[in-house]
């Protein structure tokens, strides 16, 4: 399925910055007009005066993604208008590295409401309004840190892992109908929450780089979109490996 040319209007969460950023004025680059999201209004409307003279147009639709009602209301105006989204790419997150030392269920809590949390009550009226005309392209952004247990990373890994697993049961569930739903798992991008690590990042790229392939990814028949390819490679292999080596190969990777 090649829905390139097809994309006239798209819905991007976390739009204010990084990934999200790169994505809205890209699809922007294109001719698509993008509904862009994010909590900081301001940033958003920088975005709208950055992009001004691209083909495409951008709208601020500013929410917090954990308010569903604020989301359903965007959608029930989408459709008043007859505008709803071709392309919905749930892209909001946030990150908070610590340690086991440093654990506690609050710190947790507060990531998941919005990387699991939002992406649920996003995905929820998405789905809906997708089902109902009996088409879209909806996109989850996970991540690589999902695939296995990494350092520092416990509430973040968990929070994608959960991500990662959501997306391929209603991948399977989906089969029949003309939703289309893609998972997207990036390796190491440059972006203030990837700032927040303390060690060397491998194969780190930026936030522009990302989003083109991630289009690119769009466009093809690949469920998975992820990227660089030769160190998600990499990643893809250590699942395999038993917990015997796993422990001490990433202890020392990470060292």
């Amino acid at each position: 399925m090649n829905n390139a040319h097809n994309w006239k209007t798209a819905w991007v969460t976390g739009a204010s910055q990084g990934i999200g950023r790169a994505l809205a004025s890209a699809l922007c680059q294109k001719g698509v007009h993008v509904y862009a999201s994010a909590r900081r209004g301001e940033a958003l409307d920088e975005l709208v005066h950055e992009l001004e003279r691209m083909p495409g147009t951008l709208t601020p639709c500013p929410l917090d993604v954990t308010d569903q009602g604020a989301i359903e209301g965007y959608f029930k105006q989408w459709e008043g208008q007859n505008a709803l989204p071709d392309l919905i790419i749930l892209n909001a997150g946030t990150h908070d590295p610590f340690t086991a030392q440093e654990f506690s269920a609050e710190r947790v809590e507060a990531l998941m409401r919005t990387n699991l949390i939002g992406t649920l009550r996003s995905l929820d009226p998405s789905l809906k309004y997708c089902l109902k005309r009996g088409q879209g392209q909806i996109a989850i952004m996970a991540s690589v840190a999902g695939y296995r247990g990494l350092p520092t990373a416990a509430a973040y890994g968990a929070s994608k892992a959960a991500l990662i697993n959501l997306a391929e049961a209603l991948k399977l569930d989906l089969a029949g109908t003309h939703v289309d739903l893609r998972l997207i798992n990036p390796g190491f991008v440059r972006t203030p929450l990837t700032d927040k690590n303390e060690f060397t990042m491998p194969a780190l790229i930026e936030p522009e780089q990302a989003a083109e392939w991630i289009l690119k990814g769009l466009t093809s028949n690949r469920f998975e979109i992820s990227f660089p390819a030769r160190f998600t490679s990499v990643l893809k292999l250590l699942r395999c490996l038993p917990y015997a080596w796993y422990f001490p190969l990433v202890r020392k990777l990470t060292a």
